[in-house]
C-alpha cells in the first residue's frame, strides 16, 4: 500500500493518537546530486500514530518501498563500531545454537554482507535477501550470495520448496522499515526450521519515549516497535519470543529471540519478564503515555534553533558529521538551512558529493570538514558519537567543539 494508512498495520485497529507530527518531509535518505533536483523534491507527511488496540506505533502515510529502499546509500560496513557488534553477534550465535557446516543462515536484509562473511569464515553456509541492488554487489564481490528481493510470505514459500528453510534467520534493523508487517512475518514462520531460531534487533520504543528520539522517526520506518506490541504480532503467525537482550545500539535496542509456539522445551527467560515488566511501568500500554511525547519534541526543537541563534549572534561557524536518516529528520524538521550548517561530513564515499534531501547542505569528506575548521561540529548520529569524536579527535587544535542534538542540545565543556 502507499498512501495514507487508515488502520494498524498489525492488527487494523484505530490509528487516533499522533505521538508526534513532523511536517511534511523528504525521504531521508534520498540525496539530490545537484539543486536542479531540488525542484521536483517530493515531500510527504511524516506523523508516527499509535494503535488503539496493539499499541504499534507507525507512520501514517507509506511511501513506496521501491522509492526509499532501490538505491540505498547506506552501506552498514563504514561503522567500525557496528563491524564489531556484527561479529561478536555471530560468535555468539555459532555457540549458542551449534551452528556448522550443514546449517543454513538467512538474513532479511543483509546490506553490503557485513554481518554474513563472519559466518562464512567459520564454514556455515548462508544467504542473504536485500532489495537493494547497490548493496548486493557489494556483498556479492565478498563472497556472500544475496536475492535482491523484499521478504515475505511469497519468497519464503519459493525458498521452502528449495530445500532453503533455515536454521538461523537474522533480521538486524529491518522490521521497522517493513511495510507489509503480517506478510513478513508470515514468511519468516514458513522460513524457519521447526528448531530453528530467528533473532531481531530494533530500536526500543521505551528508549525513544525516555530519551526523545524523534529524529528516528522517518518514512524509511514504517513501525516503532515495543516488546508489548510485537509479541502480538509474533503470535498472530503461530512464533514465540522467549528471550531478549537490551543492546546499546541505535540508541538502545531490543534483540529478540524467538520460535514456533510449537516448541515446548523453551521458557521464558528473566530477561524477557523484565522488559515486559518495564514496558508495563512506563505506561507503553497506556495511550496517554504517547499523547504527551509531542510536547517533548518541541521543547528539542527549540533547544536546536536557540543554539544556531546563538551560533550566529556570535559568528559562529558550524558544521555536521554523519549524514545519516536520523540527521535528515531533525534538519528538516527543525527548518535548517545551508546558512546554519555549512557542510556535513561522511565516511561513506556513495554519500559524498552529493546535497541533503530537503536541507540541500552538501555532503563532504571527512577532511574537507577538518581543513574547513568549523567553531562547532554537530553530530547528527549521535548514537556513533564516541566514534565519531575518536575519527575527529583534532578539532580541538584550533578549539572546536562538538554538539549533540537529542535529546537536548549539549556542548561539550
Amino acid at each position: 500500500m502507499v498512501g495514507p494508512v487508515t488502520g494498524c498495520r498489525a492488527c487494523g485497529g484505530r490509528l487516533s493518537v499522533t505521538m508526534a507530527d513532523l511536517g511534511m518531509q523528504p525521504p531521508s535518505n534520498a540525496f539530490l546530486t545537484s539543486l536542479d533536483q531540488a525542484v521536483g523534491e517530493k515531500r510527504y507527511p511524516l506523523r508516527a500514530k499509535v494503535c488503539e488496540s496493539c499499541k504499534l506505533v507507525q507512520v501514517d502515510y507509506d511511501v513506496a518501498p521501491e522509492e526509499l529502499f532501490g538505491n540505498y546509500v547506506y552501506f552498514s560496513s563504514y561503522s567500525d563500531e557496528w563491524l564489531a557488534h556484527a561479529k561478536a553477534y555471530c560468535d555468539m550465535a555459532q555457540r549458542r545454537f551449534s551452528l556448522d557446516g550443514t546449517s543454513l543462515v538467512v538474513e532479511l536484509a543483509s546490506n553490503d554482507g557485513y554481518l554474513l562473511k563472519n559466518f562464512l569464515q567459520m564454514g556455515i553456509p548462508v544467504l542473504g535477501v536485500d532489495p537493494s541492488d547497490t548493496v548486493a554487489i557489494a556483498a556479492t564481490k565478498i563472497g556472500v550470495p544475496t536475492l535482491v528481493e523484499f521478504f515475505g510470505e511469497a519468497l519464503a514459500n519459493k525458498l521452502a520448496a528449495e530445500g532453503r528453510r533455515a536454521d538461523l534467520i537474522i533480521g538486524n534493523n529491518v522490521i521497522a522499515h517493513v511495510p507489509l508487517l503480517n506478510d513478513f512475518i508470515a514468511g519468516i514462520a514458513v522460513l524457519l526450521k521447526p528448531e530453528g531460531t530467528v533473532t531481531i534487533e530494533f530500536p526500543h520504543l521505551l528508549t525513544l519515549i525516555e530519551h526523545v528520539e524523534f529524529d528516528t522517526i522517518y518514512h524509511e520506518h514504517y513501525s516503532y516497535i515495543s516488546l508489548f506490541a510485537i509479541e502480538q504480532v509474533f503470535a498472530r503467525h503461530g512464533l514465540r519470543i522467549y528471550d531478549v537482550e537490551e543492546l546499546a545500539t541505535h540508541g538502545g535496542s531490543l534483540r529478540i529471540f524467538a520460535s514456533h509456539s510449537s516448541r515446548t522445551n523453551l521458557e521464558d527467560s528473566a530477561a524477557l519478564r523484565a522488559v515486559r515488566g518495564a514496558e508495563a511501568a512506563a505506561g507503553l500500554p497506556d495511550i496517554d503515555t504517547y499523547r504527551r511525547f509531542a510536547e517533548r519534541v518541541e521543547d528539542c526543537r527549540r533547544a536546536l534553533l536557540e543554539f544556531f541563534a546563538a551560533a550566529k549572534r556570535e559568528s559562529k561557524s558550524v558544521a555536521a558529521y554523519g549524514a545519516a536518516a536520523k540527521g535528515n529528520t531533525l534538519l528538516n524538521f527543525c527548518g535548517v538551512t545551508r546558512e546554519d550548517i555549512s557542510m556535513v561530513a561522511d565516511r561513506n564515499p556513495h554519500k559524498q558529493g552529493k546535497l541533503l534531501p530537503g536541507t540541500h547542505i552538501p555532503v563532504v569528506s571527512p577532511e574537507e570538514l577538518m581543513r574547513g575548521r568549523p567553531d562547532y561540529v554537530l553530530i547528527l548520529p549521535w548514537n556513533l558519537q564516541e566514534e565519531i569524536r575518536r575519527q575527529l579527535q583534532g578539532i580541538a587544535a584550533w578549539g572546536g567543539r562538538f554538539v549533540t542534538p537529542v535529546p537536548l542540545v549539549r556542548i561539550d565543556s
